[in-house]
């Protein structure tokens, strides 16, 4: 479970990340006004704190884990320049190590794995471990990589084979030569969260279109805003269920009881 290979896709706050930011921090912020507190994130395998350091702005003390010391280096720099260094604790590590890392009894609000389940050894342990952090009440915020999508970019890019061995293997691969471990289904991230406790209340697909944008076209700040607004609007799960299934990514929030 302790093997890394890969970072979470895109630029913090750019296309690619706006809908999953913007739901963590109204999530966050409506656990705040209920227990009238700032809240205690952990946010396993968090890199360079594109997710963590804007919720220290907004008030909440954060724990990064990460096992790269050059990522924790960068996460240490931005949130010196953002003036939250105080409330980011950054610590070297993984799944396997963070239990020790951060005591016996954690018991954090919020617990992220975003770009992160992909590449561990064992899904079902790191979730395991992630559901053992949780105070009773506390949200696990998983992004996880989704099959469909992987089906549809190959598939347009006229690889055929790819496309048709990313749909058919168990682990969304489509070889050796594939740089992601595996990809997932909603049903089977969901069948997962539940075995461990935990409640799903918030399943959305994101990144539909902006990996499939070519980043020639998006030269522009204009042509970044309206990519910007277009997933937040294929975001929308109620209203546009069939999108979701083809974004990129899978976000869950799921609580423990």
């Amino acid at each position: 479970m302790s093997e890394h290979r890969g970072r979470r896709p895109g630029p913090a706050g750019g296309p690619r990340t706006t809908a999953v930011q913007r739901v963590l921090d109204e999530h966050a912020e409506q656990r705040r006004a209920a227990l009238g507190r700032p809240l205690r994130i952990l946010d396993l395998g968090g890199g360079t704190g594109g997710t963590a350091v804007p919720l220290a702005v907004a008030g909440h003390e954060l724990t990064v884990v990460d096992p790269s010391p050059d990522a924790l280096f960068s996460l240490r720099r931005r949130a010196t320049e953002r003036g939250v260094q105080e409330r980011v604790r950054a610590l070297q590590g993984d799944a396997d190590t963070v239990r020790e890392l951060v005591g016996a009894d954690p018991a954090f609000d919020l617990v992220c794995l975003h770009g992160t389940l992909e590449v561990v050894d064992d899904p079902e342990a790191a979730v395991g471990a992630v559901a053992a952090l949780l105070a009773p009440g506390g949200t696990f915020s998983l992004v996880v990589a989704q099959r469909l999508h992987a089906v549809l970019s190959n598939a347009l890019a006229g690889r055929l084979d790819r496309a048709r061995a990313v749909l058919e293997r168990p682990d969304g691969r489509w070889g050796e030569d594939d740089p992601a471990p595996r990809r997932f289904d909603e049903a089977a991230v969901l069948e997962l969260v539940r075995a461990h406790g935990l409640a799903p209340v918030h399943v959305q697909g994101v990144r539909v279109f902006a990996d499939l944008v070519p980043s020639a076209l998006l030269d522009s700040e204009a042509d970044r805003t309206a990519l910007a607004a277009l997933e937040e609007a294929a975001a929308d799960a109620a209203a546009h269920p069939l999108l979701g299934s083809l974004g990129s990514a899978l976000h869950v929030l799921a609580t423990r009881g």
